[in-house]
Parts: structure tokens; C-alpha cells; sequence
């Protein structure tokens, strides 16, 4: 079974957003080694207190806080990103581990499929 790679680049308000996390829970529900990695304007999917009903959407949290439950092996924050932004990865709702471009690089190598959303 191919390993699947989803890059998640939009905020949460965007509908790509959750498109993202559903492929992520489909394909980790089916077995498919997943890995999930948030950039750009993504990351801001993690950050702790967020209120969707503000903008008149639900919530990701619960699609976020069901990605390990689902056995997505890894759940990664672009580093560049969060210092751009000025945040930090002890401020994501989950435990995102925070990659440089590097190690971006290798995991585009590592996973055998990669979807960007």
C-alpha cells in the first residue's frame, strides 16, 4: 500500500481546509500510511482557541483532535511558517512536530504520494 503525504495550505475558514483532514481520516480509516504536514496559512488550523461559529462554520478541532485516534503517523507543522507568522509550535491544539524545509524535503522523498490542499 502506497504511503500518502496531504499538505495542508489554507486557513480554516477555507473549505480546502477540511477537504485536507477528510482525506487524511479516509485514508488513515483504510490503512494507508499517512502523514499530514500544515504550511503557509495552514498552520493556522492548529492554533488553540479558535472560534469557528464567529465566521459561521464548525469547528475543525474535532477532525484535528481524530487525526492520531486514526493512526496518522505523522502530524507536522512547517517551521518556516510558524516563525513567519510569529507563533510557535507549542501553541498548535495537537502534538505537531515542527519540520524544517530539510526535513520537508526528505518527507516528500519518504511518503510515495502527495497531495497538496
Amino acid at each position: 500500500m502506497k504511503s500518502l503525504l496531504i499538505i495542508t495550505r489554507q486557513p480554516p475558514a477555507r473549505q480546502s481546509a477540511r477537504e485536507a483532514l477528510d482525506v487524511a481520516l479516509a485514508a488513515a480509516a483504510f490503512g494507508v500510511p499517512c502523514g499530514i504536514l500544515f504550511m503557509d496559512d495552514g498552520i493556522f488550523q492548529l492554533m488553540r482557541g479558535q472560534d469557528a461559529g464567529q465566521i459561521g462554520q464548525k469547528s475543525l478541532a474535532a477532525n484535528l483532535q481524530a487525526l492520531p485516534l486514526y493512526g496518522v503517523e505523522d502530524i507536522l507543522v512547517c517551521q518556516h511558517s510558524l516563525g513567519e507568522r510569529g507563533l510557535h509550535a507549542n501553541q498548535c491544539m495537537l502534538e505537531a512536530r515542527a519540520v524544517n524545509n530539510a526535513e520537508i524535503a526528505t518527507l516528500l522523498e519518504h511518503y510515495e504520494q502527495v497531495v497538496s490542499l
